[in-house]
């Protein structure tokens, strides 16, 4: 069985499943968070009843993280129905915005976009602070009411997303039905030269496949280049299985996982115990491939969708008005010192924004130093507007006073997940995907730049 295969089989109490199969699994985490959170929860109480109880608190997992740094009431209430919610079952882990359990979130727009407004509880964007906060173990099953859950397959983990009524049911009942995916092969060779990063990997992936390509279907990711990929660099390709229509990415699990989930629950104080699953000789794949991470070269998705590969020595002629770099997918500690390398001691001639994914990654930025500055002091001195206030901000546009959302016609290129029409504001914007070092040096020339030019 592939990887995938194994873990649903132990979740269904199976010796063996394979692709097609239908299946009840149980689920060892659900996560929600305040765009699909309170929707789940109606669906919950309706099929349920309005006194019905979680099937576990401890399993049930929930992070605001998408439409809270706006003025926009009906935004601010959803993260006020995840507290009252939170507060009638007893859930454990809710990483509200604010300190007060007995509080109102409202958002002072007064303060500006920049400047802190959460308190002490709050995590960030739910796909990055899940794994920072010790919710992602090797062999367990994930659901999460948003597409890019698929990201935690980085941790030898079923990840994938699901729509509200499913995450009802299972808040509910602790299980799912599924149909076990196929699984597509990519064999990863080689290492990773200077100027490309592992978004570059998966927009070639992607653009190998097209951005349908992989629809529920799993892409498993192992080979000897794994070794040289790090844990960010596996979230990040994990991450955009979704771009390509999959059901869940997945990794094998290595020594780089264990220390990295075995430290996050204990420094968390959530379960330390897990059983990673690894493949067998005799898997079958639907497809195969092997990618040669040393022959890759600076890549782009232009718009409208995520398989419109190109190499962004190509793409010279393509103004810019707007770079940005953020979301679970570019907004990690890694990638804003590969941002920052490129910008240090330069300056950026069109309007950069950043965001990082969760207030742990803030305080990465403005207490480590490269000499006299800290790294978010040499990102401000390069002129690129930084936010306090991490979370998932313009990735998916929100409301028009989101930080860093085009609300107007413009051209962006950004270090997120997806760039469909509309996806970042305006509904005439485009965005052109691509990796932090590329999208530095284009925030530098204006146009979109390889980012070899910038590197000695």
């Amino acid at each position: 069985m592939t990887l995938s295969e194994k873990i649903l089989a132990r979740a269904s109490g199976k010796s063996q499943v394979q692709a097609a199969d239908n299946i009840w699994v149980k689920a060892d985490v659900l996560m929600t968070h305040d765009v699909c959170g309170p929707g789940t929860i109606g669906v919950f109480k309706r099929e349920f009843g309005k006194s019905a109880k979680v099937w576990d608190r401890n399993r049930v997992v929930i992070i605001p993280d998408h439409y809270i740094f706006t003025a926009d009431s009906k935004s601010n209430r959803n993260v006020d129905i995840l507290r009252d919610f939170v507060k009638e079952q007893d859930i454990t882990y809710f990483y509200d915005v604010i300190d007060d359990p007995d509080g109102h979130w409202v958002f002072d727009a007064k303060k500006g976009n920049l400047s802190r407004q959460y308190g002490s509880h709050y995590a960030g964007v739910c796909h990055t602070a899940s794994p920072q906060k010790g919710h992602t173990r090797p062999g367990e099953i994930l659901f999460g009411t948003d597409s890019h859950t698929c990201m935690a397959g980085a941790f030898n983990e079923f990840a994938t997303g699901i729509g509200n009524t499913d995450a009802g049911f299972v808040m509910g009942t602790g299980k799912l039905l599924l149909k076990v995916p196929e699984t597509m092969h990519f064999r990863l060779e080689g290492k990773l030269q200077p100027g490309v990063m592992a978004k570059d990997v998966i927009l070639h992936a992607i653009g190998e496949i097209g951005f349908d390509g992989a629809t529920y279907r799993a892409l498993q990711f192992d080979g000897p280049g794994v070794a040289n990929l790090s844990i960010d660099d596996r979230t990040t390709i994990a991450n955009m299985a979704i771009e390509a229509g999959g059901k869940n990415g997945i990794f094998e699990f290595d020594a780089q996982t264990q220390a990295y989930v075995d430290y996050r629950c204990k420094l968390n104080g959530t379960t330390t115990s897990y059983e990673p699953v690894e493949p067998d000789r005799s898997q079958k794949f639907v497809y195969e491939t092997t990618i040669d991470l040393s022959k890759l070269e600076p890549t782009v998705a232009c718009h409208p969708d995520p398989g419109k590969r190109k190499l962004a020595k190509e793409l010279g002629a393509i103004k810019l008005d707007r770079a940005y770099i953020g979301s679970c997918t570019g907004g990690k500690t890694s990638d804003f010192l590969e941002f920052a390398r490129v910008l240090n001691g330069k300056r950026v001639v069109i309007d950069t924004f950043g965001v990082p994914a969760t207030p742990e990654i803030v305080h990465d930025l403005q207490s480590s130093r490269w000499g006299n500055k800290t790294v978010w002091e040499i990102l401000l001195d390069a002129g690129v507007q930084m936010t306090e206030n991490a979370g998932c901000a313009a990735c998916l546009g929100g409301p028009v006073d989101t930080f860093g959302r085009m609300n107007s016609p413009m051209k962006c290129i950004s270090a997120t997940n997806r760039n469909f029409p509309g996806r970042m504001g305006h509904k005439e914007s485009q965005v052109f995907l691509a990796s932090p070092v590329t999208v530095a040096a284009s925030a530098l020339t204006g146009h979109i730049t390889d980012p070899r030019e910038y590197l000695s």
